[in-house]
Order: C-alpha cells, then sequence, then structure tokens
C-alpha cells in the first residue's frame, strides 16, 4: 500500500513532467535532503532548475510564487510547517489573492502553497498548529486539504484550473499512513468533492461526522468505539475542498450532525461549515450542529499534555454521546 508522503511525491513528478510550466520552491526541498518531510525527494535531480531550494523566508517564497503565477507560470510553493504560513501571510492575502481581481479583469494566479499542519508529534507550541481557519473568507483565495481518499494529482490539476491561489494543508501523521486504507467495518465512496465512510448495511446513522483530512483516523476510531460501546452508527463526510465550503451530499434526512476541526476554538472552519448546513437542515434538525475543536490554548510539547489539547478520538466520542443522550 502506497503511503501518503509517497502519493504525494508520485503525484508532483508526474505533474512536473506533464506541465513544464510548474516550478516548485521551498525551504530544503532539493536533493539530497528532498524536504523536510519527503514529499519532494527526487525532484530537483529531474526537474533541475524548475525545483529550487530557498532561503528562509517564507514571505519570499510566498511572494516569489504569487510573481511567478502573475506572470503566466505556475507555481508550488512549501510552506516547510504551516505554522510559518503567517509569515507569508501579506503575500498571500493581500498580494496573490488580491491580484486575481485589483487590475480591472480577472487575472489568472496558479499558486499552490503547501501547508504540512498539525499535531501528535510533540513539536511544541510553534510547530503543531492548524492554522486553516485564519484564512476562510478571504476573497480570491481557496483552501483544500490532503485526505487519505483523494487523488493527490486530481486536486493539484483542480487547484490549477482555478486560476486562483491555494492553500494545501497536510497532516504530518497522515504522511506515514497509508492511502485509501479502511478495516472491514467500514466501507467508502467518493460523491464528488467528498469522501463517505459508512456502515454497510445501515439505513440512517445515528449522526453524521464532518471532518478534514487530518483528523480521519482519529474521527474513525471514535466511529468504531461508538458503534461496539455505545451501539451508536455514524457515517463519515471528508471533504478535500474546506473554503469556499463544498455541497456536501445525503444530508437531508441526518439526525444529527458534527463537525470536527483540529484548529482552536473560535473563528474555526467547523463553525463555517455549520454557518453553511444551518440554512439548509434548519427544518429537519432535532439538536443543534455540534462541533468539536482543540482547546483554547497553545500546544504542548510533552505528549500527555498535547493530546489533551488537540482533538482525540475520545473526545469526538464523549461529545457525539452526550449529544444523542
Amino acid at each position: 500500500m502506497t503511503r501518503v508522503s509517497e502519493h504525494l511525491n508520485q503525484a508532483l513528478h508526474d505533474l512536473m513532467e506533464f506541465d513544464p510550466a510548474v516550478h516548485l520552491l521551498g525551504e530544503d526541498i532539493s536533493d539530497p535532503y528532498g524536504g523536510a518531510f519527503k514529499v519532494t525527494r527526487g525532484l530537483s535531480s529531474r526537474f533541475g532548475s524548475r525545483v529550487r531550494s530557498t532561503p528562509l523566508s517564507e514571505g519570499a517564497i510566498a511572494g516569489v510564487g504569487a510573481g511567478l503565477a502573475l506572470a503566466g507560470d505556475k507555481a508550488i510553493v512549501e510552506i516547510m510547517f504551516s505554522d510559518f504560513v503567517a509569515l507569508a501571510f501579506d503575500q498571500i492575502t493581500n498580494f496573490a489573492a488580491k491580484s486575481t481581481t485589483m487590475y480591472g479583469r480577472p487575472v489568472p494566479v496558479p499558486l499552490i502553497v503547501r501547508c504540512p499542519t498539525g499535531g501528535n508529534r510533540g513539536y511544541g507550541p510553534t510547530h503543531s498548529q492548524s492554522l486553516q481557519k485564519h484564512f476562510i473568507g478571504v476573497p480570491g483565495l481557496s483552501l483544500f486539504e490532503m485526505t487519505p481518499f483523494h487523488d493527490a494529482a486530481e486536486l493539484f490539476a483542480r487547484m490549477f484550473s482555478l486560476d486562483r491561489p491555494c492553500l494545501f494543508f497536510e497532516d504530518k501523521v497522515l504522511y506515514t499512513r497509508h492511502m485509501y486504507r479502511l478495516d472491514d467495518l467500514f466501507r467508502f465512496e467518493l460523491a464528488g468533492d467528498t469522501a463517505r465512510v459508512f456502515l454497510d448495511g445501515t439505513a440512517e446513522p445515528d449522526c453524521t461526522l464532518i471532518t478534514h483530512g487530518g483528523l480521519v483516523h482519529r474521527t474513525l476510531d471514535a466511529m468504531r468505539a461508538l458503534l461496539l460501546e455505545d451501539e451508536l452508527v455514524c457515517e463519515l463526510l471528508v471533504p478535500a475542498q474546506l473554503y469556499p465550503v463544498p455541497h456536501l451530499p445525503d444530508l437531508e434526512e441526518a439526525r444529527h450532525v458534527c463537525v470536527i476541526d483540529d484548529g482552536t476554538e473560535g473563528g474555526t472552519w467547523g463553525a463555517e461549515v455549520a454557518r453553511v448546513l444551518y440554512p439548509r437542515l434548519w427544518s429537519g434538525l432535532r439538536r443543534p450542529i455540534t462541533l468539536v475543536n482543540s482547546a483554547d490554548s497553545v500546544i504542548p510539547a510533552a505528549p500527555h499534555l498535547e493530546r489533551d489539547v488537540l482533538v482525540q478520538a475520545g473526545h469526538i466520542q464523549t461529545a457525539v454521546r452526550e449529544a444523542l443522550s
């Protein structure tokens, strides 16, 4: 089985071979190092000057990438840890995103900003965050996230086809996981943008869970526990596009909806999903949409303290059980 990091690496190889307009920029991405998480391994040896290791300046990396895109090429830039994308916030939100419309006519800006994200590795407060929420609602900017169910090559092609800058979040723990791998208990299918994981043979689940790619395995663990310990059946929806929030299928008959987000409480992606869903589901909802988030805290390096702050399977299980009690 292919691991997510290997899958991403192959998708980048295929993309750069197919499209000579694509450039790749980032810190330490060239061989022999091949990036902090080895996602860019082999690319500089194969594609030469189209792959460039850069100085340690996230603002410069994003700015040069946006400039390449604005000038007619395509750029993928890597932020070594997504925490540091805050240093590129101005270039992304005030230059790249606005450049699509501020020149009196639509201007394509095919830029992808790759952001290795998330915690559960003991990296501490400045290398473990999920900062998706800080980019929601920026005009001209789209957000995507890698999942175990979506083909990375298709996602890269889709992001470039938008002709607007996109942030692409990749959970660091997900890198070591296998693509498309589930146990015998659940099945999955793709419905457009969204992966649906469900228990075969059940009509209506007790709860529909919605989450992003990095939380898939923790949410699946919670689904198993809810089924075996509480006899509660859940289904899971995992969109690859985070913002604008896509149409999420098969929700009209949902008994309850729970949105799970690894960002800290307040102004979250989960809250944006709930905002989009409430007008659509209001007449049929039996109770408010449940939101599960990481705690309002910096992320400790000590593993036992980190687990208390970040969303874990037990937090999801408790939230669903309490909502349905």
